[in-house]
């Protein structure tokens, strides 16, 4: 398949031609380091380069708008795709490699597999979008085993996600270390995503800020004893009365293995919420820090 060349940074459509790159790479003792994305890039997602970058010698970043992680086809449909824009960002971040497959690559005709997770993808998200582990877990499965990355990188925006994929990798033996990188955020607070772009209606952007501000107090009120119950029942009503139209879930979960907690109890803890707002889904999530520590301050 043809390869085109933005400066340094290749571009490559052909699993043949990623494998081929990278045993390049490992014959001369290099490490290798993996991004995947879906592309309509953010400084979320180069922040995610810049530390593939500090941790390995060549970096893949994918770009790949994986259509079995979507339940409502009018979101795959509508879903950002700017890949020449993409693409300049990526060679001005300095990845060395970034890797489109298209449909047929990563799904060609009789394709009858999928990779599914149980424990972690249950509830939050994956109680309200059916099917969409699924999809993340056989497409982040496939793109490990093409890139054979020594690591991979993920935000902490996703961090249903995050916990997925490392499940997937560890019951798979698949040695690919998955690295969770801080979520990075607007000034406001509102967690960089590629969603975000489609706020366009008066006041909405800013009415988004209610949704990080909102979890912050929460995590601050329940670390510093307050109720678990009352805290996430004013907390959704404090959305709500924001201008968000729904609020799927808004719930906290035990860090390491995202377990239901009614109380904090010492345990490192998360705030995760999903709502939606002028018809685009948010997602974000806070620690529960202990009181009078700053709840982003996690490394």
């Amino acid at each position: 398949m043809l390869e085109t060349v933005t400066t340094d940074m290749r571009t490559l459509h052909a699993v043949a031609d990623l494998r081929h790159a990278v045993r390049g790479w490992r014959r001369s003792g290099l490490t290798v380091g993996l991004v995947p994305t879906m592309g309509a890039l953010h400084d979320g997602h180069l922040s995610l380069v810049r530390a593939a970058l500090r941790a390995t010698d060549r970096v893949i970043v994918s770009i790949f708008v994986n259509p079995t992680q979507f339940d409502n086809p009018a979101d795959l449909e509508t879903y950002p795709r700017v890949m020449e824009a993409d693409a300049r960002l990526l060679a001005d971040a300095g990845a060395h490699v970034l890797y489109a497959p298209t449909v047929a690559q990563m799904y060609p005709p009789g394709f009858a597999t999928t990779v599914s997770v149980r424990g972690v993808s249950e509830g939050l998200c994956g109680a309200h979008r059916p099917g969409h582990f699924d999809g993340v877990a056989t497409v982040v499965c496939k793109l490990f085993l093409q890139s054979q990355a020594d690591a991979a990188f993920f935000g902490e925006k996703d961090f249903q996600q995050v916990h997925v994929v490392r499940r997937m990798a560890a019951d798979l033996d698949i040695p690919t270390r998955v690295e969770a990188c801080p979520t990075r955020r607007e000034a406001d607070g509102l967690a960089m995503s590629s969603r975000n772009r489609r706020l366009v209606g008066p006041g909405d952007r800013e009415r988004a800020g209610a949704l990080p501000a909102t979890l912050d107090d929460a995590a601050r009120a329940i670390a510093g004893g307050q109720p678990v119950g009352p805290v996430l029942a004013a907390a959704r009503a404090r959305l709500l009365a924001a201008g968000f139209g729904d609020v799927e879930y808004l719930e906290m979960r035990r860090a390491a293995d995202l377990a239901p907690l009614a109380a904090l109890n010492g345990q490192p803890a998360r705030l995760l919420a999903a709502a939606w707002l002028a018809g685009v889904r948010l997602i974000d999530n806070v620690p529960v820090m202990p009181a009078g520590e700053d709840v982003r301050a996690l490394p």
